[in-house]
Order: structure tokens, then sequence, then C-alpha cells
């Protein structure tokens, strides 16, 4: 794993995609990625992603040392690192069910709590896989489904089949002082992720299987998806300007 101390160091693995008000700086030792003052009405979205063609398969390994501008509790919309399939959100042009392998970062009012006792927000280790046959075959009840999680007896009882059926499985690591480097691991096999954080495991989970696309972003957008039918999507305003930074990064 190399410092990136020029911009050839991170181009032959990243091409940037920016959106709104937004900047790639190389600062001593690293990579800073810089969402500026942002408001409601206009996405920001500072974006690293594989060079193409970006398709990556297990087995491999992620490697990255990074750090926020912010705590937890102080960043705003979204954040994060690892391997999706660009399945929702802002330009997005056709839409499909998720599937994830990564860090990943949502502020209030995002509040999307897709592993039973997990927060919806906060910084989180997560893997999602929307695409299985067992949450095609729940969609159909899905609507009489959101009615019964609002009762919090049949929420406890019935939410963990659909966590089940979307393949997710998540950990709450907002503990973790994001301002300081940490490094983190997304050591992906062919049927399990493995999340490390400075040699830790912090969560093993099934895994999705390929191919996803490589991402490195921060962003002002927000997601609302509750097991009680709550849905929403929008835009948050920060005037402070934030960023994700990281010195290290390899995939191997």
């Amino acid at each position: 794993m190399s410092r990136l101390t020029d911009a050839a160091d991170w181009t032959a693995l990243f091409r940037p995609r920016l959106r709104g008000a937004t900047r790639i700086e190389l600062v001593e030792g690293g990579l800073r990625l810089l969402r500026l003052s942002s408001t409601d009405t206009t996405y920001s979205d500072t974006e690293l992603v594989g060079r193409e063609p970006n398709r990556w398969y297990p087995p491999l390994t992620l490697n990255i040392r990074a750090r926020f501008s912010h705590p937890v509790e102080r960043l705003r919309g979204t954040a994060g690192f690892g391997f999706w399939n660009e399945g929702i959100g802002p330009g997005v042009r056709w839409p499909c069910p998720p599937r994830a392998v990564w860090f990943f970062f949502g502020a209030p009012p995002y509040d999307v709590p897709l592993a039973m006792g997990v927060s919806g927000h906060g910084f989180k280790a997560a893997v999602l896989d929307a695409q299985r046959p067992a949450f095609f075959g729940l969609l159909p009840l899905a609507p009489i489904g959101f009615l019964l999680m609002r009762i919090p007896s049949l929420h406890r009882n019935l939410w963990p089949i659909a966590q089940r059926a979307i393949g997710a499985r998540e950990i709450d690591l907002s503990q973790i002082d994001l301002t300081t480097y940490h490094d983190y691991t997304v050591d992906w096999r062919d049927s399990t992720a493995h999340f490390l954080v400075d040699g830790r495991r912090v969560l093993t989970a099934p895994a999705p299987p390929g191919p996803l696309k490589l991402v490195v972003w921060i962003d002002n957008c927000y997601a609302i998806a509750t097991p009680q039918g709550r849905f929403g999507f929008g835009l948050v305003a920060e005037p402070e300007a934030q960023w994700l930074e990281f010195e290290r990064v390899s995939v191997a």
C-alpha cells in the first residue's frame, strides 16, 4: 500500500466524478475529497470511482487509511468507501436493487435501518444484497408488511425475515473517532466479507457476488426507508466545508 504523494498514485486506480460545490486536493501525505459549502437545492458529490472497466469481483481486499474532517455527530450527508452496484441515488440512470460491501456513513435525517438493533444512521460496516430471490418473493407482501411492522412486537418478529431476504448485515462503528486516521479493510471473499478497523475484525457477513463498483465519496444527500413504510430523499444544506481524506489505498 503506497502513500498518495502525487496524482499518479491515485489516478492509476480512480477517476474523479465531481458534482456541485466540490474539489479534490493533494495535501501533505494524502488526498482530500472536499464537499464545500452546500445547499439543499444542489447535489454536491466528491467521488472517486474505480478505473474502467469498473467491475470488481471477489476474492480481493481493499485497504484504505482514512479520516474525516468532523466527528460523527457533526458530519452531514453521506460518505464512505468500498464496493457497490450503483443501484440507486442521484444521477443513477437505471435504478436497480442495491448490492454493497462497504464502510458507510449517513447523517440524520438519513434513516435506513437495515439490520435489527442497528441505528438507521451513523458510521457502519455493512453488506447488502437486495437482488436475492427471497427479496423478490417478499415484494408482493411489502404493503401489508409496512403496516404490520408499525406494531413494535410484530416488527421485532417480522423484520429479521426481511433482513435475511435483503442480505443485510451491519455493525455500528460510530464510537470511532473519525477525525483521526484509521486503517480500514474490506476483505471480500467469494461468499463472505470480513471488515477490519486497525487490524481488528469488526464484522464477518455473507457477501453478494460481483461485479461491483469501487467508490470513495462524500456528498450532501440523505435517504429515508424504514420498515414501517416511511420513505424520502433529499439534500442537506451545510455552510461549512467537510472532507474525507486518505493517505494510503490499495486493492489486491
